[in-house]
């Protein structure tokens, strides 16, 4: 299932959608859910609504989806997503080569993996514009991830029972500020500035992915291609990440775990290519939809 969080014209509240991508529809769920539920809250009790939603959405009127504005479907986590860095082999040696890595230039594989966050306040809609931050930041950058949401929560969860935690999958788009990412030694403030985690444009249920390791993650600038790797290539893959974080922290319904980014980012160019206001930055996960943002 295919779930969004969406608001149209008029500007009313946010609502829970169904989304058909197929069709390019969305029916309107919130009547079925208690009142002022959203995708998070769904989440966190689909043993109840999961069936419910299944058994009634298809008999709700449906709208184009092109009718709406879709925002982030979990807009506001709870906490701040969890991310982690250099998770693809080619990346590990691109940051390792750009100088922007710690120790300086060091091409060598992690580990263990490289567990970082970004603010809730950086979450925006698929489709939002993201802020260029001029006077803050003048090295922007682009990563294109495969996001896991957790549905059960738990701690000391170990590799064989991680997919029973795992609800589903949504795409987000790790900006960062390299400047400020290696000015302080550290990436929360170089990954969190508002606006830089587009975030959709749908939470699909896990029941919809076959085999996640085959999903492929892709990403382009202006229409060119930039990335392009299969889910299956991670250092650490979503078993591995899952026991790590919740070895001494309890995940909980509804968080959001960024598995990493595949070679192909600005900082792999010599010389970088940055994004600039003006820019459009599209990002795809099989089965999981397309987002695109413009840098303003």
């Amino acid at each position: 299932m295919k779930l969004v969080t969406f608001t149209d014209a008029t500007g009313a509240a946010p609502r829970v959608g169904v989304a058909d991508d197929g069709t390019g529809e969305v029916r309107d769920v919130s009547e079925l859910l208690p009142a002022g539920a959203g995708v998070l809250e769904v989440i966190e009790d689909w043993s109840t609504l999961g069936p419910v939603l299944a058994e009634r959405a298809p008999s709700l009127a449906a709208r184009p989806l092109d009718s709406v504005r879709l925002l982030a479907p979990i807009p506001r986590p709870r906490r701040n997503v969890f991310c982690v860095g250099k998770n693809y082999r080619a990346h590990v040696a691109e940051f390792g080569r750009s100088g922007y890595d710690r120790p300086d230039r060091s091409e060598d594989l992690p580990e263990h993996p490289v567990v970082f966050s970004k603010a809730t306040t950086a979450v925006t809609g698929p489709f939002d514009d993201v802020l260029a931050h001029a006077g803050v930041t003048s090295e922007l950058d682009y990563e294109a991830e495969l996001a896991v949401i957790i549905g059960r929560g738990g701690r000391g969860i170990s590799r064989e029972a991680a997919f029973e935690h795992v609800w589903g999958y949504t795409i987000v788009d790790d900006v960062t500020a390299r400047d400020l990412q290696r000015r302080h030694s550290q990436w929360l403030l170089g990954k969190s500035l508002d606006t830089h985690c587009p975030m959709g444009p749908y939470a699909v249920s896990a029941d919809e992915i076959a085999d996640v390791s085959a999903l492929q993650v892709e990403s382009s600038v202006n229409g060119e291609p930039r990335q392009s790797a299969p889910v299956k290539d991670l250092i650490f893959d979503i078993p591995e990440l899952v026991a790590t974080i919740s070895a001494g922290i309890t995940l909980e319904p509804g968080d959001v775990i960024a598995t990493g980014t595949p070679a192909g980012v600005g900082i792999g160019f010599d010389p970088p290519r940055f994004l600039a206001p003006g820019d459009v930055v599209e990002i795809s996960v099989t089965g999981l939809g397309r987002q695109r943002s413009r840098i303003v």
